[in-house]
């Protein structure tokens, strides 16, 4: 086989959890893993919503050969010569799963490649791009027949979580640390998970509403047991400021519940003043443990589709009483919220 290299654009932490994970997983699974014929490498592109630590969330994946920051990106889009001179093959493919999709058509070109997006609501460039693979159907039904036979529909990528389940337990992992009790609805130690968003702001609301929820069901339900999936690009201190009504001004709003960091055998667990707990997971991916719980309480998100695809009752929580954190929502609702004369109206 002649070696081939196949190039990722991808951009924001939820498409690189939600995207590349398990699109390199398939890749790899398809096309082996001898790295002289299959060489994958990840540029990643600006993102409003970057963290700052994609290229750490990328490097736990280890289908992926080579990985460029988001700073390299432009001069490599503009003149084609990566930050550490990456050398290329004769053949390969660049391959959209995040950023714009002109993107793929420059650097396709560029390097002589073919080319593929993945596409959720809105497909572009359909004449100088290669191949499509797209969410739902009605997105083909809006092209021109002369380029319907360049689109696949290959279903939404986050709905794969739960095949990626039972892949690995068909792998025998080891138990998870919270499957102490069996979860059912009847359980007399149900677990709660708690998912307050990766963004600052719905984390300044997020978190203090996830701790006044848990104290105030655990004052009712006393055997219940909550627990927060850590998003990868968070960590625990940053949590914690988000906790705090002193660092936090809305978590006056939740009641100013002032919950500390304590360390319960070898987990890290938010503690209230009353003596409820939240055990924290830095467990990437969570779908293990999202498994087990009996019922989420989540912000809007990619983690409404990841708990869909689980089969994982949920709450989807929608803090209507701060503009700021609206705007910040997915979907449909924060489209109204950012629209003028309109978003402020929302909050009324």
């Amino acid at each position: 086989m002649t070696p081939v290299d196949i190039l990722i654009l991808s951009n924001g932490p939820g498409e690189l959890t939600t995207w590349v994970r398990p699109v390199v997983r398939a890749l790899r699974q398809h096309m082996g893993d001898d790295r002289d014929r299959v060489r994958i490498s990840l540029a990643l592109s600006p993102c409003p919503n970057a963290s700052g630590r994609e290229v750490e969330i990328a490097q736990r994946y280890p289908e992926i050969d080579r990985i460029q920051a988001t700073n390299h990106f432009f001069p490599f889009l503009l003149w084609g010569k990566t930050a550490e001179n990456w050398d290329w093959h004769d053949r390969g493919v660049v391959l959209f799963l995040g950023g714009d999709q002109l993107y793929p058509v420059i650097i396709g070109r560029r390097l002589g490649y073919r080319t593929v997006i993945y596409a959720e609501w809105e497909a572009r460039w359909h004449s100088w791009i290669d191949r499509f693979g797209v969410m739902k159907p009605e997105l083909v039904d809006r092209i021109s027949p002369n380029y319907a036979h360049k689109f696949t529909i290959v279903g939404d990528l986050m709905a794969d979580v739960g095949k990626w389940r039972d892949d690995e337990n068909s792998a025998s992992l080891a138990p998870s640390t919270f499957n102490t009790h069996p979860l059912t609805p009847s359980s007399p130690h149900p677990l709660i998970g708690l998912l307050p968003g990766s963004k600052p702001a719905k984390l300044a609301q997020g978190m203090p509403m996830a701790v006044a929820l848990a104290q105030a069901i655990q004052a009712h339900y006393p055997t219940t047991r909550f627990v927060i999936p850590v998003a990868p690009t968070l960590d625990l201190t940053t949590l914690l400021r988000f906790a705090d009504p002193n660092q936090n001004p809305m978590a006056q709003q939740f009641g100013g519940i002032i919950p500390h960091l304590v360390i319960n055998g070898d987990r890290p667990v938010l503690e209230t003043e009353k003596g409820t707990q939240i055990e924290l997971s830095t467990e990437f991916p969570a779908h293990e443990l999202l498994a087990q719980c009996t019922l989420c309480l989540t912000t809007i998100g990619a983690n409404t589709a990841e708990l869909g695809s689980l089969a994982v009752p949920m709450i989807v929580l929608i803090p209507t009483q701060q503009l700021d954190a609206m705007r910040a929502w997915d979907g449909i609702p924060g489209l109204l919220a950012n629209l003028p004369g309109v978003g402020a109206n929302l909050q009324n």
